[in-house]
C-alpha cells in the first residue's frame, strides 16, 4: 500500500476539493474520512495524492467558534443566565469530541453520545429520558447516490427514524429543538419528520461543527424571542445550501439578581 492509516489525502478526480484522512484499506480500496467534512468515501490508490494541508483542525474550529461572538451579551453584575441543555448524538467519535470542546468554550452544558447511525433510533428514548435536553442533535455521516434508484442515501433513513422517535417523545417544536442530518442528507424528509433544522437543502457537504454552531446559538438565545433564521444559517460553513430550518425560539433563560 502506498498510503497508510492517518495520511491526509485528496482525490484527483474531484480536483482535490476535500481533504480526507485514510482510515482503512479493504478490497483494493482506501476508505477515507473527511478531515472537516461529515463524509466517508472510498477510492483507488491511483486517484489519491498526499495533501499539502496540515492537520491543524483546532485552527479551523477556532475560526468557526468566532461565529458565536455577539450572541451572548451579558451584564455579569446584574443577571444570571441559563443556556439551553444540549444532547448531541453522533456517528463519528472524533467529530463528537470536537463538538464537545466547542460547547465547553461557549460555557454550554452538553452531553455527547457516540452511536452507530443505525443504532440511534433504537436508543433515542433512552437518552431523551436520561438527559431531558432542550436541544437534540442527530448527526454522523451520510451520502447521496444520484445513480441509485432505491435508497439513494447512506444514512438519511436512520436519521429520519430517529427524528420521528424524538418527536413522538416531545411533539412541541419549541420544547425540543431537533437538528438532524449530515453530508448530503435528505433535508425535506427530515423536516417533515419533525426536525427544526436539517441538512442538506442542496445535497452538499456540511462541516463537522455545523450542527454544533446551530445548537450553540439557539442555546445562547433568549427563550422568549425568535432567532434570526437567515442569520443563524449564515453562521455555518456553507450557509443555507448546507443547512435549512424553521423559525424557532431560543432556549436561554435570564434571571435576576445574580
Amino acid at each position: 500500500m502506498k498510503f497508510k492509516k492517518g495520511d491526509l489525502v485528496t482525490r484527483e478526480s474531484y480536483n482535490h476539493d476535500l481533504v480526507f484522512r485514510v482510515v482503512d484499506y479493504k478490497k483494493g480500496q482506501y476508505i477515507l474520512r473527511g478531515l472537516n467534512i461529515r463524509l466517508y468515501a472510498d477510492s483507488e490508490e491511483a486517484d489519491l495524492v498526499i495533501s499539502e494541508e496540515n492537520d491543524d483542525i483546532l485552527e479551523d474550529d477556532n475560526k468557526l467558534a468566532s461565529s458565536l461572538k455577539g450572541y451572548l451579551k451579558t451584564d455579569r453584575d446584574q443577571y444570571f443566565y441559563l443556556p439551553g441543555k444540549i444532547l448531541h448524538i453522533d456517528g463519528d467519535k472524533e467529530y463528537l469530541e470536537r463538538c464537545l470542546k466547542f460547547y465547553k468554550k461557549a460555557n454550554i452544558l452538553a452531553y455527547g453520545v457516540y452511536l452507530n447511525e443505525f443504532d440511534i433510533p433504537r436508543r433515542m428514548d433512552e437518552y431523551l429520558k436520561k438527559i431531558n435536553p432542550n436541544i437534540l442533535i442527530i448527526t454522523g455521516h451520510d451520502a447521496y447516490f444520484a445513480n441509485q434508484n432505491l435508497d439513494r442515501y447512506k444514512n438519511s433513513s436512520n436519521f429520519i427514524k430517529a427524528v420521528k422517535k424524538a418527536r413522538s417523545y416531545e411533539k412541541a417544536h419549541d420544547k425540543l429543538i431537533i437538528i438532524a442530518g449530515a453530508c448530503q442528507s435528505n433535508y425535506e424528509e427530515l423536516i417533515k419528520a419533525g426536525a427544526n433544522f436539517a441538512s442538506s437543502p442542496k445535497r452538499i457537504n456540511i462541516h463537522a461543527l455545523d450542527p454544533a454552531i446551530i445548537a450553540s446559538i439557539i442555546s445562547l438565545s433568549d427563550h422568549s424571542e425568535d432567532i434570526d433564521l437567515i442569520g443563524i444559517l449564515e453562521k455555518t460553513k456553507y450557509g443555507a445550501e448546507g443547512i435549512g430550518g424553521i423559525k424557532t425560539k431560543g432556549t436561554m433563560y435570564v434571571g435576576y439578581p445574580r
